[in-house]
């Protein structure tokens, strides 16, 4: 049985270093441009490239770059320089532009086909490995069955999407917000339009002698489910063994917009399956806990994708909100760390903290870190609440000075529209 990557998504060292703990076996990241995630919060710099290089090599990671946005002619030269500058410390490119593909080709780096080239059958896959692809990422609309018969076909690796949010539009390519707000979905600047409520509302063209109204224009409809072209999102795990049977080369998790403890969350739930899967141990009840699992970070309703049929009435959400179980609310920052006691003093900056919280630690090198304050120590006193504005120590994993503190509480999620 072939052991499938779990490729992890990553929009910050900290979100790295959290893929990296929670046991992917590649990362996507994306620098300043050309990509389909320009926001600079979800972006590298150039400088932090080579340390998140140096970090996945010592882990024996691989290490992607996503160039995969539309390039216009005046580009070129722009796209050219940065694989050139990346190509040291970058496993392949994912790119979706002929042109971006000539350059690959050109320096003889080794690039993936992404999902925006819609690449949904074996001809295809054959083609692009013909003009250098070692990978293609299938078309979302792909079943599974079909994406198995091109992995067993086709001669060239095969991934697919497991997890995470999904866009109603073919492939992702969709012109909504383009139209709306003059930002291009295809240029990673989409404002998710689809992801809001709907409203009906009447438009009169037709009028009386008298230039009235034919009929009511004051009538509003609001559209329910109100998220008519909101897509849930893909949860794989109930279904792991299947995608590991059909021969697909890597498992890729959606999220580089995610914070570093939906990474955490998500990457170690599909290790875990997909370990479990290789030992011949894998149950629907284990796929059951690391779903609810998953439903403790940020997400949609789940359903299957279409890996099980092309779209239907099922595949949209009645929720624009993230249903999670759990919210985080920052609390604080550490100010020292005693690293032979183990204990981190932390600045109340919001949130109060109390014995038996649930916290977690976030930081560029620190990673994610989560575990139950036992105890609360302020010099000689042992308050029984950190309150705002002051100072607390207490038992932690190891962390840094600058590190974020936040308090994970429970929510019924139910109560969100």
């Amino acid at each position: 049985m072939n052991r499938p990557e779990i490729l992890a998504p990553a929009g910050s060292m900290t979100a790295l270093q959290a893929a990296l703990d929670a046991g992917a076996d590649a990362v996507y990241i994306g620098l300043d441009a050309f990509n389909m995630r320009a926001r600079a919060s979800a972006n590298f710099t150039r400088d932090e490239l080579p340390e998140a290089a140096s970090r996945c090599r010592a882990r024996g990671v691989r290490l992607y770059l996503t160039l995969n946005s539309i390039v216009f002619e005046g580009e070129l030269a722009a796209a050219e320089d940065m694989i050139v500058f990346a190509q040291p410390f970058i496993d392949a490119f994912i790119v979706s532009d002929w042109g971006v593909i000539s350059l690959c080709r050109r320096h003889r780096v080794p690039f993936h086909v992404s999902t925006q080239m819609s690449c949904s059958n074996s001809a295809a896959a054959r083609f692009l490995k013909e003009q250098g692809a070692s990978r293609v990422v299938l078309a979302r609309e792909c079943t599974l069955d079909e994406a198995a018969i091109i992995a067993r076909t086709a001669g060239i690796e095969v991934e697919t999407f497991v997890h995470g949010a999904q866009c109603v539009a073919e492939s992702g390519r969709c012109l909504l917000s383009h139209d709306a707000y003059g930002c291009s979905a295809n240029r990673g600047e989409c404002h998710q339009p689809c992801r809001r409520r709907f409203l009906i509302k009447a438009i009169d063209r037709f009028t009386d002698e008298n230039g009235e109204p034919l009929h009511d224009s004051e009538a509003e409809f609001e559209v329910t489910p109100h998220t008519v072209l909101s897509a849930k999102d893909l949860c794989s795990l109930p279904f792991i063994d299947r995608l590991v049977a059909a021969g697909i080369a890597s498992f890729k998790i959606e999220g580089r917009a995610r914070n570093a403890e939906y990474v955490k969350t998500v990457v170690a739930a599909y290790r875990e399956a997909v370990d479990a899967v290789l030992r011949g141990d894998f149950t629907q009840e284990l796929a059951s806990r690391l779903v609810e699992r998953t439903k403790t970070v940020f997400h949609r309703e789940f359903a299957t994708g279409l890996f099980f049929g092309r779209p239907g009435a099922g595949q949209y959400t009645d929720t624009e909100d993230s249903v999670s179980t759990m919210v985080k609310c920052h609390a604080g920052r550490v100010i020292d760390y005693f690293l032979k006691a183990k204990i981190a003093q932390v600045k109340i900056e919001d949130h109060p903290l109390r014995v038996g919280d649930l916290v977690q630690i976030h930081g560029p090198t620190t990673g994610v870190q989560e575990f139950t304050v036992e105890s609360l120590r302020r010099d000689d006193e042992t308050p029984s609440i950190a309150e705002k504005g002051t100072w607390v120590t207490f038992p932690a994993p190891r962390c840094r000075v600058g590190d974020k503190v936040f308090l994970i509480e429970r929510r019924d999620p139910s109560k969100r529209r």
